[in-house]
């Protein structure tokens, strides 16, 4: 894969070191020198663009006909969405993703400006926040790429619900497939005779309504 990074900030440089260290074609694009200076030392040479990705020219000949994605992670709101509008409306680049600075400006984030994903730091945030307050102790592990699942993961509390039930008579949801126990160490395969014990790590595939009957089932208590 041929990702175009415009902008060699933190967000940028370590996402190219990072993209490029797992074997995909990458290119960074940035014009200030306090930036550059910094990440020659960071970054390999050819990976390095030195231009302005606001520059419909500059573009072009970083490549971004061809690229597969283009990330644009710039000092100012307005550039990062003026490039990923040149992207897609001159040269037709398949997928964009940007980063929003600002998170009052997060509205413009979106098809006018031709941004495909927009990553706000803010939601992000308050996002993990409130499914910290609302699911107690479980974890999210991973959203699926499709779809509402995601595998969780919770240690079972002393007196969790669960403890001291068998997998087979526990009231799961429908909509959620116990994948794995964890026990000391050992993984143990949840058959419908299993027992939970009270330190058992659960995990589970479970859309947004099952992850909190689970986490009733095998979370703390409620007060």
């Amino acid at each position: 894969m041929f990702v175009l990074i415009a902008g060699g900030g933190r967000t940028g440089a370590t996402l190219a070191r990072t993209l490029a260290a797992e074997g995909h074609e990458v290119r960074l694009i940035e014009h200030r020198p306090d930036v550059l200076s910094h990440i020659h030392r960071e970054l390999p040479t050819e990976i390095i663009y030195e231009g302005n990705a606001t520059d419909p020219r500059t573009l072009e000949l970083a490549g971004v006909a061809r690229a597969d994605v283009l990330v644009a992670s710039m000092a100012q709101d307005a550039e990062t969405l003026s490039t990923c509008f040149i992207a897609r409306e001159r040269f037709n680049v398949r997928r964009t993703i940007a980063t929003i600075d600002n998170p009052r400006n997060a509205w413009l984030f979106g098809e006018h400006f031709h941004v495909d994903v927009a990553v706000n730091q803010a939601d992000i945030l308050s996002g993990l926040i409130e499914q910290q307050m609302s699911l107690g102790d479980m974890m999210t592990l991973l959203k699926l790429r499709h779809g509402s699942y995601s595998l969780v993961s919770e240690k079972l509390p002393p007196h969790a619900v669960a403890v001291g039930q068998a997998l087979q008579d526990l009231p799961l949801p429908r909509t959620s497939v116990i994948c794995a126990i964890l026990r000391k160490g050992d993984v143990v395969i949840p058959r419908g005779n299993v027992v939970f014990e009270a330190e058992d790590e659960v995990l589970a595939l479970a859309d947004e309504g099952s992850v909190r009957e689970l986490a009733d089932l095998f979370g703390p208590p409620s007060a």
